[in-house]
């Protein structure tokens, strides 16, 4: 069943003398459809001339726009003079045909001049209705139509277009799926006021007062589902244009990549995540911490040894979040004085004091829409403790000397590597502030409990270093391997980093040996202990793993590689099977 519908303003009747004629000659599985201004009355001239025609039509309007524009048609015919005149959005993108004529009712002539102009536009409506369906034009129509509908509503990828006004006229099957919106929610309304937070994330040419052609290719969106989930949207946005280049509307193609990200952060998390590399248990429990939390609107407390990447994980939470386009504001409270963290954090108004030569902003108003990350947080003094803990119940602060108070929306991240509560029961940290920070804590493992990551570590540090030192080390011999396993790691991973770095530039080849390493670590006596001259190297599942991934699992390469016999690798092995 095809469905046309024609439409038309006033009382003249135009919509209903089309309706007829078509209603004549169509084929029998073709339903026709008119429309006008709230069922109006429809002009007797128009009665008379179509009674004329051996046509009748009703007194009037059949149906008024408001009861037809939420139903899908296949061709749409306006017959008002100005198309603006009769201009509403319909679902499915019907094929829009316009027959410009005059409304004969509105000529204040003689009423013979009135009824000349009601026949005359009675015989062009009934020519142009005959050459749409007798002239093939229908037949051409549809097919095109049916094709093209085909093609974009089983498309894999969803696609919206709007016209000028942002009303959205097409909304295919797969843009409903990924949505979950269907398209009599979305169809004829401004995409702005449809979806929460706007379909485009409000950076688009349709989003500023003047439109201009700025088309935006493959951006990511996080998008918020009719039923609230949050799906990570890929998107394209062009401007819709005329022969002429008139900017006429936009489309957008978009795909839900939601899987695909997971399972690139699922791949990333294989070896790291957002530049935090670890495959330990403990490591694995960090990184789905950091995905469980990174929507959490409360302060988050990272807390461990010095050295084990708590600003890292800091940076990864603001980057796993939706305020991931906001700033991101390190602060080291431990490495500043009373006074000039105080400023430094809420700024201050000229003439606060000696120096303030003009007004400053402070880290909290720096960090406006993104997060603030306060490290060293157990060093701050009592009376910063009160002033944080202000911020942390208000959500706003005075700068120093000033009068006003400033409101921020701040995600609040801190760090230390003290004992928190420790210090409280000192009374050296204020309970009610640490109970504040630590609604949600996070502890980073040391190094030393987690050492089957050293060689996935000492792997990203040699590609890391390459460029700096401009050396190339493919990797680092067992020897050397023994001792970073059975050094103890004070400084964590900041020292292994500096450990490799310190190697690489001693080092000549392409692989880097015990000699290369630091005295401390080459020198420690656990490690010396395991490789006194004479003694074959130690083996531990660390080395041997390395070693058999190294060389894709071939043994006798990977004796080779440790230093032993074939015989002494078996045997370890089957005593660890």
């Amino acid at each position: 069943m095809f469905r046309i519908l024609f439409i038309c303003s006033g009382n003249s009747g135009r919509s209903s003398m089309a309706a007829a004629a078509a209603r004549e000659i169509a084929p029998k599985n073709t339903e026709i459809i008119c429309a006008g201004d709230k069922k109006c009355q429809i002009h007797p001239l128009a009665l008379q001339v179509m009674r004329e025609a051996s046509l009748s039509i009703g007194e009037k309007v059949e149906h008024s726009l408001d009861e037809v524009t939420s139903q899908p048609y296949d061709i749409v015919v306006t017959l008002c003079n100005q198309i603006s005149e009769v201009c509403p959005v319909f679902s499915g993108s019907p094929a829009t045909i316009h027959w410009g004529l005059e409304d004969p009712a509105k000529i204040s002539d003689t009423t013979e001049r009135q009824l000349e102009q009601f026949r005359f536009v009675r015989d062009e409506i009934i020519r142009r209705v005959d050459g749409l369906f007798k002239h093939g034009f229908f037949q051409t129509i549809m097919q095109v139509k049916l094709t093209f509908g085909s093609l974009l509503d089983n498309l894999t990828n969803g696609v919206l277009a709007h016209d000028m006004d942002r009303r959205v006229f097409f909304f295919n099957r797969a843009a409903q799926k990924i949505t979950g919106y269907d398209y009599s929610e979305v169809i004829g309304k401004d995409c702005h006021k449809v979806f929460p937070g706007r379909f485009c994330g409000g950076d688009c040419s349709f989003c500023v007062e003047k439109v201009q052609e700025l088309p935006r290719i493959r951006y990511p969106q996080v998008f918020v589902r009719r039923d609230g989930e949050r799906r990570d949207l890929e998107m394209s946005a062009v401007t819709l244009n005329t022969p002429t280049n008139e900017v006429i509307g936009a489309l957008v193609i978009f795909r839900d990549i939601t899987d695909l990200i997971h399972m690139r952060r699922k791949l990333q998390a294989s070896r790291g995540l957002h530049g935090i590399v670890g495959q330990h248990i403990s490591m694995q429990k960090i990184f789905d911490a950091l995905e469980e939390l990174a929507e959490v609107n409360a302060p988050i407390l990272i807390q461990g040894e010095s050295g084990t990447g708590k600003e890292m994980a800091a940076i990864a939470l603001h980057q796993l979040s939706s305020r991931a386009s906001g700033p991101f504001v390190p602060v080291n409270c431990g490495a500043l004085p009373e006074g000039t963290l105080e400023s430094e954090l809420f700024g201050h108004v000229k003439g606060a004091f000696t120096g303030a030569i003009r007004d400053k902003k402070g880290r909290f108003e720096l960090a406006e829409g993104g997060a603030i990350f306060l490290d060293e947080i157990g060093e701050i003094s009592p009376a910063m403790q009160i002033r944080l803990l202000r911020v942390l119940q208000d959500k706003s602060f005075t700068p120093v000397g000033g009068e006003k108070t400033i409101k921020v929306d701040v995600r609040i991240i801190c760090a230390t590597n003290r004992d928190l509560k420790l210090l409280t029961q000192q009374g050296l940290f204020r309970e009610d502030l640490y109970y504040r920070l630590a609604v949600v804590p996070l502890i980073m493992p040391p190094l030393r409990q987690r050492k089957s990551d050293i060689p996935l570590l000492v792997d990203h540090f040699l590609e890391k270093f390459s460029n700096d030192t401009g050396k190339t080390v493919k990797y680092v011999t067992p020897e050397a391997m023994n001792l970073l396993m059975n050094y103890p790691w004070p400084g964590n991973i900041r020292e292994l980093s500096n450990a490799i770095q310190y190697g690489m530039i001693k080092c000549r080849g392409s692989s880097l040996n015990a000699e290369h390493l630091p005295p401390e670590i080459s020198g420690h006596q656990d490690a010396l202990s395991v490789n006194k001259p004479g003694r074959k190297p130690a083996l531990n599942d660390e080395l041997v793993k390395d070693a058999l991934k190294r060389v894709g699992g071939n043994k006798a390469r990977a004796a080779k590689l440790l230093g032993v016999s074939r015989t002494t690798l078996y045997r370890y092995l089957e005593k660890t099977l």
